[in-house]
C-alpha cells in the first residue's frame, strides 16, 4: 500500500499526494519545514519543533491556517495512520497556489502536508569511526540576505554545500560564514571538545537554533563540562580532542577528519560516546505519545 500522507485536511496514498505545479513551494522555494523524531512511540520534543516552524513561517510572512495544538495532532494522526513507533516526520508549509509571479498575495491558501516515514543520513559504522568533513567554498547565507534561522523550502545554500563535500570525496561539507568564521554543516550542528570544555557556534555566526543541539547542550551541562557558545575557526576544530554533529536526522555523529587532518584519535572520543548514549537514554525517556 505505501505510506498514508496527510494533505490539506485529509489522508492520501503516497501516489495520490500530488501538488500543483502553480504551487510556490515548487515554483520559488515559498514555504517552511520541520523535521521531527518519534522513538519506541513517542514524538520527541514536538512542541519545540512545530514553535520552530511557527516561528520560520513568521519571518516570511506566512500564516499557516492551523493553530499550533491543531498541528501537533495532524502529525500525532499521520504517525498513527501509518502504524510507526520510531520513524522520520516532515512537516512542510508551503505559500500555496499562485500565478507565475512571485506576490505571495496572489497565494490564497497554504499548503500543508506531513510524511511519516524512515531515515538513515549515515551507515552505521561512521557512527563508531567518524565523519570525513571537508570546507566548503560556498559560504553560509548572510543574515541580511536569508535568515538561516529560517528553516525555508529554498536549501540550495545547503545543497550546493552538499554537492561540493561529496565532489571532493567526503560525508559533510562544512560552512564558513561572510566573516570566515564556522557557522554548521550542510544539514548539522557542529560541537568541539577540549578537555572539559565543549564549543558550538553561536546562531549569530549562521548556526541553526538545532532542537539535537538544545539537547546536547543540556545534556553536557548535566554532565558537568563547561558549555560555551563560541565564534570557532577552522583552527579550533583542527586542533579539537573531539569533533561531532548533530541533527534530528542524524542525531549526534562524531568527525574524525576535517580537510584532511585527523580530530583526535581518529573515531569515536570518550566524551562524544557518553553524550551519544545520554541522548538515546533521553529519546527513551522524554517525548509526546503516539
Amino acid at each position: 500500500m505505501g505510506l498514508w500522507i496527510y494533505l490539506d485536511g485529509k489522508f492520501v496514498s503516497e501516489k495520490q499526494a500530488k501538488i500543483s505545479v502553480f504551487d510556490h513551494g515548487l515554483l520559488y522555494g515559498d514555504g517552511v519545514f520541520e523535521g521531527l523524531r518519534t522513538y519506541n512511540g513517542k514524538v520527541f520534543r514536538l512542541m519545540e519543533h512545530i514553535k520552530r516552524l511557527y516561528k520560520s513561517a513568521k519571518a516570511i510572512m506566512l500564516e499557516i491556517p492551523v493553530s499550533m495544538e491543531e498541528m501537533a495532532d495532524i502529525i500525532i494522526k499521520t504517525i498513527r495512520k501509518n502504524k510507526l513507533k520510531d520513524s522520520y516526520v516532515r512537516v512542510v508549509v508551503t505559500r500555496g497556489v499562485g500565478d507565475l509571479g512571485l506576490d505571495p498575495k496572489k497565494c490564497p491558501k497554504p499548503t500543508i502536508f506531513v510524511i511519516a516515514s524512515k531515515i538513515k543520513l549515515y551507515p552505521e559504522e561512521f557512527y563508531k569511526k567518524g565523519l570525513s568533513v571537508v570546507t566548503v567554498a560556498t559560504r553560509r547565507n548572510l543574515t541580511e540576505s536569508l535568515n538561516p534561522a529560517i528553516k525555508s523550502l529554498n536549501y540550495l545554500n545547503n545543497i550546493l554545500a552538499k554537492i561540493e563535500a561529496t565532489n571532493a570525496g567526503a560525508m559533510e561539507g562544512l560552512l564558513l560564514n561572510n566573516e570566515g568564521y564556522v557557522a554548521e554543516c550542510t544539514g548539522e550542528n557542529i560541537f568541539i571538545v577540549n578537555e572539559n570544555n565543549l564549543y558550538t557556534p553561536p546562531i549569530s555566526a549562521g548556526a541553526l537554533d538545532g532542537i539535537t543541539r538544545d539537547a546536547v547542550i543540556q545534556i553536557a551541562k548535566e554532565m558537568g563540562l563547561n558549555v560555551r557558545e563560541k565564534l570557532l575557526t577552522r583552527y579550533d576544530l583542527y586542533n579539537a580532542d573531539e569533533c561531532f554533529l548533530t541533527g534530528t536526522a542524524a542525531e549526534i555523529i562524531p568527525v574524525s577528519v576535517i580537510d584532511g587532518r585527523t580530530i583526535g584519535s581518529g573515531s569515536i572520543g570518550t566524551t562524544t560516546k557518553k553524550i551519544r548514549e545520554r541522548f538515546h537514554q533521553l529519546t527513551e525517556t522524554e517525548g509526546t505519545p503516539i
